[in-house]
């Protein structure tokens, strides 16, 4: 299955990296996370829509930031949340 991309996912060069292995918001309400996503813009680390605060779509929707990547350990994938659109890197 070839991968598809958007102008959004074209324009991430570099991937960035989670900084350390936790959502940024749930850490400061006490909340719990199932998997990690990191924004492609900012670099921040939020937790997933599978996550009970859905944190990183929430930054996404709220900054315009498009681009995540997971932050997952052996997961390499971005994800553009307006073009609803996954790519492997």
């Amino acid at each position: 299955m070839p991968d598809q991309t958007c102008a959004h996912i074209k324009a991430v060069t570099t991937v960035k990296h989670a900084k350390r292995r936790e959502c940024d918001e749930c850490v400061k309400i006490g909340a719990r996370w199932v998997h990690l996503r990191t924004c492609q813009e900012c670099g921040t680390t939020l937790c997933c829509d599978n996550s009970p605060n859905r944190h990183a779509s929430k930054h996404a929707r709220a900054s315009g930031h498009p681009v995540i990547a997971s932050a997952e350990p052996g997961e390499r994938w971005l994800y553009c949340f307006p073009d609803d659109i996954f790519t492997e890197y």
